[in-house]
């Protein structure tokens, strides 16, 4: 059953932040307020159709009890009967999804890390198609993508691209893409026509809040150097970069992307809040899942959790068994929320089964 005195709290918060939004709001607490009653509005609808819902179902189980009901109508009400209640099924599913706990950081901004793997040149040229198909994904979305740091292969794509991504909702999209992505092709170089194998590795950090982390100054190792690469004229000429060694924990960033030494150490000691943020919330995930290791939230990077198929022109996740024969739009992220979609629906699922169990 679902918790009645939770979901009447649900519509009466709903009621409130209506009420409050026609009265003279504005400023922050304007800002705040529609965030809130847009994150309530689906579940307040599914509520409410649910409870319509089940009046009805109540009222046919009324009629299909009274013997005296002729047969047409009884075909009539029975029909209604098995719809009505498919229909209470749906919305109690809906709502069930919608009370899961949330997590914090799923409305927030990511950073994204991309490195080759194995594979040479071919693992960084894949690197960069996989870049290219988060930064085209990003803009179908919305949102806004900064390149952080990075480092060319030598036939192109990248060793390592480590990117910020803000908008709403980047995080919950695409947390589930960290781990091992496998492609195989047959390299522009390859002169027998044989089908390589290659890996990249992608990290997707949530982006930490000034709340969430605090860095002591005295704890940080900070040096400035030249930046290195392509970058334009004033690379190796001004000492703009910045590496940032964090002590306790060992974590070293590294930025150069602005000319601004100014803006680059702001920008490092973000990508390190970023870090020092997901190594907490990987412990605690661990802690929570000491007995039980969930089927695609576990963010474990070294685990294979997807191959890319050239020549069949197939995507498969192996977390969920899920096979595209889409390649070309995937990669192009056109149709990368077609593998994503299922991959937050088997988590809810996930989500839901160790509530009831």
């Amino acid at each position: 059953m679902l918790p009645q005195d939770k979901l009447d709290l649900i519509l009466r918060r709903h009621a409130e932040l209506s009420e409050g939004l026609s009265q003279n709001v504005s400023g922050e607490r304007f800002v705040a307020m529609s965030r809130e009653l847009a994150e309530l509005e689906e579940v307040a609808s599914a509520i409410r159709e649910w409870r319509k819902a089940q009046e009805d179902l109540e009222g046919v189980n009324v009629m299909l009890a009274d013997p005296a009901l002729d047969k047409d109508m009884r075909e009539l009400a029975e029909l209604e009967r098995d719809q009505t209640s498919e229909r209470v099924s749906e919305l109690e599913h809906r709502i069930r999804i919608a009370l899961l706990p949330k997590d914090a950081a799923d409305e927030g901004g990511a950073i994204l890390e991309i490195r080759a793997g194995t594979g040479g040149d071919e693992a960084s040229l894949f690197a960069g198609d996989l870049f290219r198909m988060y930064q085209r994904y990003a803009d179908l979305h919305g949102w806004k993508m900064e390149i952080l740091s990075l480092s060319e292969g030598t036939a192109g794509g990248f060793k390592e691209v480590i990117a910020e991504v803000q908008g709403r909702g980047v995080f919950a999209k695409l947390k589930f893409e960290s781990g091992v992505h496998r492609v195989q092709r047959v390299p522009a170089t390859e002169a027998q026509g044989r089908i390589h194998t290659s890996a990249a590795t992608v990290a997707v950090l949530p982006e930490a809040q000034d709340v969430d982390i605090d860095i002591n100054e005295a704890d940080l190792k900070i040096d400035t150097m030249r930046a290195q690469g392509a970058g334009g004229q004033h690379v190796n000429k001004t000492e703009s970069a910045i590496r940032i060694t964090h002590l306790p924990s060992g974590i070293v960033v590294f930025v150069q992307d602005e000319r601004s030494q100014h803006k680059n150490k702001a920008r490092a000691l973000g990508l390190l809040k970023a870090r020092l943020y997901d190594e907490q919330r990987q412990k605690l995930d661990a802690e929570r899942a000491a007995d039980r290791k969930s089927q695609v939230g576990s963010g474990d990077r070294s685990e294979r959790i997807r191959t890319y198929n050239f020549p069949q022109g197939r995507v498969t996740d192996h977390r969920i068994n899920l096979t595209l024969y889409k390649l070309d739009k995937v990669i192009t992220g056109e149709a990368l929320d077609e593998v994503i979609e299922p991959l937050i629906t088997q988590h809810q699922a996930d989500l839901l089964a160790a509530g009831e169990s």
